[in-house]
């Protein structure tokens, strides 16, 4: 660290760490992913503590990623002879700049963002804030890079003063938070190497992706005990495909995909009910027929798929819902098409057909089975599909995977396939009924009870962090049956998303959020709240530090 940023006060150096990797790129897919971890390590390797110990900063390269990209640690040994050990995280990918539009040139500028923004006065909110010099503006600005900056900065306080630490500090920055989370999973083998060569006892994880109001006018700042897991339900449709000329005959899948899109999407009765949190409904990611090309047949098939957050249910129970709320949809939509055919005969005064008007609703697992007791070989089906298609994503992938399999059907039945695709983020959270937890969740209370009294601002403790976020893969509280559920379900998934399941269950970190305060997070209004993200948040997370070491906490 340059000699002039350790010399300023704690909010200005995180304010200027802030500042400077704003400024470097590092949208997710880029190879700004590889280059700004390697100046983070830079800015690290600068610290007196790890030039007196080289060895315990360094990067860990992700296994078979196309970009070569990388994870920085930084291991902090404490004054005292313990294993306890508290893990900050945080990730420094962004999301892209297209948003930006005609200033998409200044969305890594904090100050040319500033001077737009101050006299912007089609948002006079935003106007404002840009004007009070209170608040710092950029792509990552919030998400998450002035969380990394604060990271960095306690670090860096802790190095210094390490007798104020009876544990360990590990810091791990890394990539890849915003797409498929490979540098979090990647970075678990490491955890788990350091855990086992140097017997550490990981106490809890503390990650500080940013935090926003809830609504209008809402000044409180949210601390989260656990966080919300997802899931991405996909469908594959296979319908009756036919000329446009003989329209009424057919079955659309296009219209079983709308009809499902219909009653899932945003659809509030199929949300978890926990008290007191923020929780969200289902909605649709992909929707598109399977129609290359233009022509007068209807489509063959289509595919859409949902995001589906998890908080208390397990994925059995999300595929248990999904299957009825399917059949449900494929009923109605068998009704309405025999009633069109039929007023299309009465009208016409043309022949009955023998046509089949049901959809057959089935999951992955079950369909797979029922070609298997129908002696057809899925295995080289599947390979084959897997090396005709060796630049897809994990989603197309997947479809690709399950319509193959549907080829297979001698039948040729209409007929909905349902699977779970990548990517799968696993649901944690304290449980009241763990003494560990408990004990963690007091000793944060305090922690924040004090900080109230010191500093004026208003917190409250949540259960699910509401988005999400890389603290999903250091706990995983599924059963192996209810583990099960889920990947048998996921075409493929040792191939196409091989996370280390018995790793995140061995480790089984317990994960904070106390994150930077903001606005417009992945919007081009994106700014982070400097007063109180630069200026309070690095204290309360030290005190948490000291709380959770010192307590010596066992989950």
């Amino acid at each position: 660290m340059k000699k002039h940023m350790h010399s300023l006060p704690e909010p200005e150096r995180i304010e200027a760490l802030t500042r400077g990797l704003v400024q470097q790129a590092s949208v997710n897919g880029t190879t700004g992913e590889v280059d700004i971890i390697g100046n983070i390590r830079h800015i690290l390797a600068e610290f007196p503590y790890f030039q007196e110990h080289p060895d315990h900063l360094w990067l860990q390269t992700l296994p078979d990623d196309p970009l070569g990209r990388q994870n920085v640690f930084a291991f902090v040994a404490g004054n005292a002879d313990a294993a306890n050990t508290v893990l900050y995280h945080a990730h420094i990918d962004t999301v892209g700049v297209d948003d930006y539009g005609r200033i998409k040139d200044k969305a890594f500028s904090p100050d040319a963002l500033n001077n737009f923004f101050s006299t912007y006065d089609a948002a006079p909110r935003v106007q404002a804030e840009a004007q009070s010099g209170d608040w710092l503006f950029g792509r990552g600005a919030l998400d998450m890079k002035s969380g990394a900056a604060v990271h960095i900065s306690n670090v860096l306080h802790f190095s210094e003063n390490r007798e104020e630490l009876e544990g360990n500090l590990l810091l791990v920055i890394n990539g890849d938070e915003e797409s498929e989370h490979h540098g979090m999973t990647g970075a678990l083998h490491e955890l788990k190497r350091l855990q086992d060569e140097k017997n550490l006892d990981y106490v809890a994880a503390i990650n500080n992706d940013f935090i926003t109001p809830m609504f209008d006018g809402d000044e409180t700042k949210y601390i989260y005990t656990g966080t919300a897991g997802k899931l991405l339900p996909a469908f594959h449709i296979y319908g009756r495909e036919v000329h446009v000329g003989d329209t009424l005959a057919g079955i659309d899948p296009n219209f079983i995909a709308a009809k499902l899109t219909e009653r899932l999407h945003n659809n509030y009765r199929l949300t978890e009910h926990v008290p007191g949190e923020l929780i969200l409904p289902p909605s649709c990611l992909y929707q598109r027929d399977t129609k290359p090309f233009y022509n007068v047949q209807t489509a063959p098939g289509s595919h859409l798929y949902f995001n589906y957050f998890l908080y208390e249910a397990t994925p059995a129970d999300v595929m248990t819902q999904l299957v009825q709320e399917t059949q449900q949809a494929c009923r109605e939509a068998e009704t309405y098409l025999k009633d069109q055919f039929e007023a299309f005969l009465d009208t016409t005064g043309l022949p009955q057909r023998d046509l089949s008007w049901n959809i057959d609703v089935t999951t992955y697992d079950a369909y797979v089975e029922e070609l298997h007791e129908r002696g057809i070989d899925t295995r080289s089906v599947i390979e084959q599909a897997i090396a005709d298609n060796p630049d897809a994503d994990t989603r197309t992938l997947s479809f690709r995977i399950t319509g193959a399999l549907q080829e297979l059907d001698p039948d040729k039945r209409a007929r909905v396939i349902l699977f779970f695709a990548p990517p799968f983020l696993p649901h944690n959270y304290l449980k009241d009924s763990d003494p560990g937890h408990r004990q963690i969740k007091a000793a944060l209370e305090a922690v924040l009870h004090q900080h109230e009294a010191k500093t004026g601002e208003s917190f409250a403790v949540k259960k699910f962090f509401p988005y999400l976020a890389d603290g999903s893969f250091l706990s995983l509280h599924e059963t192996k049956s209810e583990l099960n559920a889920l990947l048998q379900n996921m075409p493929e998934w040792e191939r196409l998303y091989p996370v280390p399941f018995e790793t995140i269950q061995s480790l089984d970190i317990p994960s904070i959020n106390m994150g930077v305060y903001g606005h417009d997070g992945h919007k081009w209004t994106e700014r982070v709240y400097k007063p109180y993200s630069f200026g309070v948040l690095p204290g309360l997370i030290r005190d948490t530090t000291r709380q959770l070491l010192n307590g010596h906490i066992t989950a």
